[in-house]
């Protein structure tokens, strides 16, 4: 089984030399840019499975480059996972608005991080070539194609996006807690993780648009899919 292979970003050499030993470690293939720049020549000449992404970046800041990368059709669905200092929540919550599927806060616990990896990549492999296409009104998902389409046209998810929509959808009318969504969709449950699903839910209506409203927020509970 070839190993997966991650891009550590990040300009502090302590910290990016902590990283590539523990995820060679744990059998992990790992590549390193210490700017945005060198970020984006390792994506285009190399096929990735995920970016461990600093926020604090010489140029181009990690918000930046989170931006571009979800932009970018080729790019739209790779794994990222956000390092940010700790405090710094606002950074945090812009980072999950801008498409990544995970954040840590530093200083930071290696097997955490190792651990947040393993899930992440554990829930994109997980995603089956299941034939079943749900159709909600004008709203169509194909877990099997991974395409969300209203009225024919494509509705760009991240990959943590379209495991939601589709865990909402599998459980329609149901209230699922924030708990239980982390747990479904992200793998792992961490105090003070809410917000992670709270900024994920407030995206993906937006990007649904009209068709967002369905997701109805159950006030000290969670969420559904509205029949």
């Amino acid at each position: 089984m070839q190993a997966n292979r991650i891009l550590i970003v990040e300009d502090e050499e302590d910290i990016a030399s902590l990283l590539e030993y523990h995820f060679q470690k744990a059998g992990f293939h790992t590549e390193r840019a210490v700017d945005g720049e060198t970020a984006f020549r390792i994506i285009r000449n190399h096929p990735l499975d995920l970016v461990v992404l600093d926020l604090m970046l010489p140029g181009m800041d990690g918000l930046e480059i989170c931006k571009l990368l979800r932009s970018d059709k080729a790019t739209r669905k790779l794994p990222i996972l956000i390092l940010t200092a700790k405090g710094d929540e606002i950074d945090r919550i812009l980072g999950l608005e801008l498409g990544a599927d995970d954040y840590v806060v530093k200083p930071f616990s290696p097997r955490e991080l190792v651990l947040r990896v393993r899930a992440i990549l554990k829930r994109i492999s997980m995603e089956t070539d299941e034939s079943e296409v749900i159709m909600v009104g004008n709203l169509r998902v194909d877990p099997g194609s991974h395409r969300v389409t209203i009225n024919s046209a494509e509705v760009p998810l991240t990959s943590t996006e379209f495991n939601l929509l589709l865990t909402l959808l599998r459980h329609k009318g149901k209230v699922l807690t924030r708990d239980r969504l982390l747990d479904i969709v992200w793998g792992y449950q961490y105090e003070g993780y809410a917000r992670t699903v709270d900024t994920h839910i407030r995206r993906l209506r937006q990007k649904l648009d009209e068709e967002g409203s369905a997701i109805e927020t159950v006030w000290g509970v969670g969420y559904r899919y509205k029949e």
